[in-house]
């Protein structure tokens, strides 16, 4: 006779009860959120937008998914922590992921998604980028009036025979360099580089493009350029000046500049030496590096306490104050690197496993359309709630990764989802926000 307790797992007693487990509960899903984002996607069209954008060369005939089923699928397992594609291998048989990209059938495996992403060419990995910014300016029902655009580069650390791996010093590890741009909490731009280049590298290509396009839709908009000092290059700058956009960016320490502080920093010095309190001065003055045209405007942040002196300085075209220009704009840009974390690590931008360059880059715009889908809950169904600032790890856990049981017949999908999740009421009303 069979073994029918053979994949029993056991757990002990609970008084004379045995406890023990199985997977065969049956069409039971661990993702009760993907709803949601089902709900989200149709309303704001993403994957959609990236099926249309693509195309599809395959012979029409003998496609079984569709460019955009795998594209939907490929995101939601993003929104829900799967990062593997191998994952997809059972995640296919998931009646709430069918049910989520519009299927009652089992979804694409493994080798589907990897002939998806070793087929990426440069020009799919722009046009994607356009879909991101498409996206940004759906969310505007009228003209703002000032935007910010936060540039920023970060590493995407690697571990095999990946292409173009290349050892980068200040990382200290093999890696590729990935440049972003983000408007508050949307991305605009998400690029895959070497890492054997400068930091800036493409950044004035890439804000000269993202400005152009959405002067076409908002002529009237001013536009402020923010970033550390490894984007302070003049292709950059001079781009600003010649094209009315303002600019406020960390330029390196030297000994020039620390000669031009020199007298401030003395009188930090003597008054911690007073007080024994830490000092911090934002002074402003006119400085010409020697591969400038002309001289322009640096706001120096100065500091001295128990470690010594610790200054910081930004130029700018700016008109503001140095106070609120320095403490109010430009201190603001480490959210930035926040929404680069989220990316990388809540998203896993980092899941640079494909041999190919042109495949990671593919793999890292996924990531970041992913981060849009959940950049996008926030904004849409989670206004006011706990969760409207939260990162998108602590989304998944509290509002996608519920229990859930699925029955399915000819009229009707009924998701039951667990009747004691503590989030329930905020569940609930982010249905309410996304409701057709």
């Amino acid at each position: 006779m069979p073994n029918c307790t053979a994949d029993f797992i056991h757990f002990g007693h609970l008084g004379r009860r045995v406890i023990e487990a199985n997977f065969q509960g049956g069409a039971i899903s661990s993702d009760g959120g993907l709803v949601l984002l089902r709900q989200l996607d149709q309303r704001i069209g993403l994957s959609k937008a990236v099926a249309q954008i693509l195309g599809d060369p395959r012979d029409p005939g003998r496609i079984t998914h569709t460019v955009h089923d795998l594209i939907a699928q490929r995101l939601y397992g993003l929104c829900c922590g799967y990062e593997d594609l191998n994952d997809h291998d059972r995640l296919r048989h998931d009646p709430l992921l069918q049910t989520a990209v519009g299927k009652v059938e089992p979804l694409a495996s493994s080798p589907t998604f990897s002939r998806l992403e070793n087929r990426a060419s440069r020009t799919d990995l722009l046009v994607l980028n356009q879909v991101l910014v498409e996206q940004f300016i759906a969310t505007y029902t009228q003209a703002p009036a000032e935007l910010i655009l936060d540039i920023d580069a970060s590493d995407v650390p690697l571990h095999g025979d990946q292409e173009w791996a290349e050892f980068h010093g200040y990382y200290d590890h093999y890696c590729y360099l990935p440049l972003y741009v983000f408007c508050g909490q949307a991305m605009l731009c998400c690029l895959l580089r070497p890492s054997r280049i400068d930091g800036a590298h493409h950044a004035a290509a890439v804000i000269k493009l993202l400005v152009t396009r959405l002067r076409q839709v908002w002529p009237k908009t001013d536009f402020i350029v923010r970033g550390d000092s490894g984007f302070c290059r003049q292709l950059l700058i001079r781009w600003c000046e010649r094209n009315h956009v303002g600019y406020v960016i960390g330029v390196a320490r030297n000994a020039r500049l620390q000669k031009a502080v020199a007298g401030w920093e003395a009188e930090l010095a003597e008054e911690y030496l007073k007080t024994l309190c830490k000092q911090r001065r934002i002074e402003e003055f006119r400085y010409a590096a020697d591969s400038w045209k002309g001289e322009r405007r640096l706001v120096t942040r100065l500091e001295f306490g128990s470690q010594g002196r610790n200054p910081r300085f930004v130029v700018t075209n700016l008109a503001l104050p140095a106070q609120a220009l320095y403490d109010k704009l430009y201190c603001l840009r480490g959210e930035a690197e926040n929404r680069i974390k989220e990316v990388q690590l809540d998203l896993f931008g980092t899941r640079a496993s494909c041999h190919a360059f042109l495949a990671n880059g593919f793999r890292l715009m996924l990531a970041a359309l992913a981060y849009t889908l959940m950049q996008r809950l926030r904004t849409i169904a989670l206004v006011g709630t706990e969760l409207a600032n939260a990162q998108a790890a602590t989304i998944r856990v509290k509002l996608l990764k519920i229990g859930a049981a699925i029955v399915r017949n000819s009229r009707r999908i009924r998701i039951l989802l667990a009747s004691h999740h503590p989030e329930r009421e905020l569940f609930l009303t982010a249905a309410r926000a996304l409701a057709p």
